[in-house]
């Protein structure tokens, strides 16, 4: 799956979490999420892992089309 990288960079605006915090919440390694942030695909537990660290619906990540 693709998550947007400004869908995710305004949802953890919004949630008022950095990168530490998002890592700390979703149980994810630094890495993957700098990955994610970086445009990189991931698993869709993964991606159910940030959208739920970050209080919001998977579809509300994922990129369009």
């Amino acid at each position: 799956m693709r998550i947007n990288r400004k869908k995710l960079a305004i949802t953890m605006i919004n949630a008022d979490l950095s990168v530490s915090k998002l890592v700390e919440r979703s149980e994810l390694s630094r890495a993957t999420v700098s990955a994610i942030k970086n445009g990189k695909s991931c698993q869709a537990a993964t991606a159910m892992k940030l959208a739920k660290a970050l209080n919001v619906e998977l579809e509300e990540l994922l990129e369009e089309g």
